[in-house]
């Protein structure tokens, strides 16, 4: 069985009710794999949405993500403050699989013109928090001589520069693999350069590392440690 077919299987088992679905992911891009899951949006009339659920369906592992017309609004909007929706990215480049009532069609067109849209600007006192945290993880790794504590450090310092870098690039954010897929277009290059310096990182020699970081730090005014304030923060 396709993925097409699992996931219209699966809704017609789970959900046979379903006003609309989608199939998003990686499988309906030219970046599917092997382990590649079928992520599915399911919109009910009511309950028992909203939830989410993983199962195995025909073979394939399924994501699926069951809303509401409201409920679907008030995650796209609780995601957007966040600058990172993964439902909202389903539905804008995912196949709408069926549409009883115009529903998935509506939001689909409303998930493209967000997307394009872009994410809401990022604030200063964000910014300036990520800079503050990456400096802290710059002293820690100057004044670290242990192989371990480097490769947690190094590592955290890659995710939280290319986070950065996103965030001043005003694109979408992403985790894990749609981190380095969104600085593909983001920042070129970058990714390969992080890459590198971690490595020479780990085999404990940190000047490269250091100098991408920086060098993403100075886009924002360079590091920050000493003035840095936080009312109410402990």
């Amino acid at each position: 069985m396709d993925a097409i077919e699992a996931a219209r299987a699966v809704i017609d088992e789970q959900h046979p009710e379903a006003r609309a679905a989608f199939l998003g992911g990686s499988v309906v891009t030219g970046r599917r794999t092997a382990t590649s899951d079928l992520d599915v949006v399911v919109l009910l009339y009511g309950a028992p949405a909203p939830y989410r659920a993983s199962l195995q369906y025909a073979g394939w592992p399924v994501e699926m993500f069951v809303h509401t017309e409201a409920t679907w609004h008030a995650y796209v909007e609780r995601e957007l403050r966040k600058r990172r929706s993964p439902l909202l990215w389903m539905c804008a480049d995912g196949l709408l699989l069926f549409d009883t009532d115009g529903l998935g069609a509506r939001l689909a067109a409303q998930a493209r013109k967000l997307t394009v849209a872009g994410p809401p600007p990022v604030s200063w006192e964000e910014i300036d928090d990520r800079r503050y945290a990456i400096t802290d993880l710059l002293d820690d790794l100057a004044g670290s001589d242990d192989q371990s504590e480097r490769l947690f450090i190094a590592t955290e310092l890659v995710r939280r520069t290319g986070e950065l870098a996103l965030a001043v690039g005003g694109s979408w954010g992403g985790g894990g693999k749609w981190l380095a897929r969104r600085l593909e277009t983001t920042a070129p290059g970058l990714s390969t350069r992080l890459h590198h310096g971690l490595q020479e990182a780990l085999a404990g020699r940190v000047e490269t590392l250091v100098a991408v970081v920086d060098e993403v730090l100075g886009q924002t005014g360079g590091r920050l440690w000493v003035g840095y304030k936080r009312v109410g923060a402990p």
